[in-house]
């Protein structure tokens, strides 16, 4: 039986109405709660702004990042391969004098040889040569990866059977792959956090949101397994999952 059915179909309404625009997640603030990792990504990057004079953001989103991170060097550069999202960052990240440009996923990254002091990643698709093809010599890559077992426990509730298509994805995976590619790496981290959803109209959401973790989810396709994650948030206040993330700094050879 349903508990609190009232409850349960007004958050839901709720979350399928929210609009959901670039990389902003503030309608989650206070109903889905993620453990910061222990290293911190802004404060880095921040830190190799130091003699860089040209930086590229791959995967920009809404430009929500690189916002935070002015002023900025003189040549910087952001990539989206979300159409939604790509106005959204011209919008935002023309007055700052970044030029966004717009890329099929998995295209070739539309820069010369060499062009980059520094690439910064949060979160975005990469192929690691074509990371090592623009860095200058020298040149620094980091990055925030999102691992493939990220909240699995919503997966292990909502689906029959997991498709998870991206878990072999790690840290592991991801520095073999900069290996190849004749990167360097200087640090590298991974971490397990607690993530804390206290509706069912904030797994709804999220799960919106990040459409990759469910296949072709809907709460109306998947009632099931979401009448007992709420049934789970009505007894015990919360419903938890591990969030998977790893982190990467490395560099090009002078």
């Amino acid at each position: 039986m349903l508990i609190n059915p009232t409850s349960y179909h007004a958050l839901i309404a709720d979350a399928q109405a929210a609009d959901f625009q670039g990389w902003d997640f503030r309608w989650l603030n206070g109903r889905m709660l993620q453990e910061e990792p222990p290293w911190d990504y802004v404060r880095l990057v921040k830190e190799q702004f130091t003699n860089t004079f040209s930086l590229l953001d791959m995967g920009t989103g809404g430009g929500e990042l690189l916002t935070s991170l002015i002023p900025l060097p003189q040549d910087t550069h952001a990539t989206e391969t979300y159409p939604p999202n790509q106005s959204i960052a011209r919008e935002r990240l023309a007055p700052l004098g970044v030029t966004v440009h717009a890329l099929e996923q998995d295209a070739p990254l539309p820069f010369n040889d060499s062009h980059f002091d520094l690439l910064i990643n949060r979160h975005e698709q990469y192929d690691p040569l074509e990371v090592h093809r623009v860095l200058k010599p020298g040149g620094r890559f980091i990055t925030q990866q999102v691992g493939g077992l990220d909240n699995l426990e919503l997966n292990q509730v909502l689906e029959t059977e997991l498709s998870f298509p991206f878990r072999r994805w790690g840290l592991a995976t991801a520095l073999s792959g900069l290996y190849e590619a004749n990167m360097f790496v200087d640090r590298a981290e991974k971490a397990a956090l607690k993530t804390v959803f206290t509706d069912i109209g904030a797994v709804v959401y999220y799960l919106r949101a990040i459409s990759w973790q469910v296949a072709g989810f809907h709460s109306r396709t998947h009632d099931t397994g979401l009448t007992l994650i709420h049934a789970i948030i009505e007894r015990l206040g919360h419903f938890t999952t591990t969030a998977h993330r790893f982190f990467i700094i490395a560099h090009k050879e002078d």
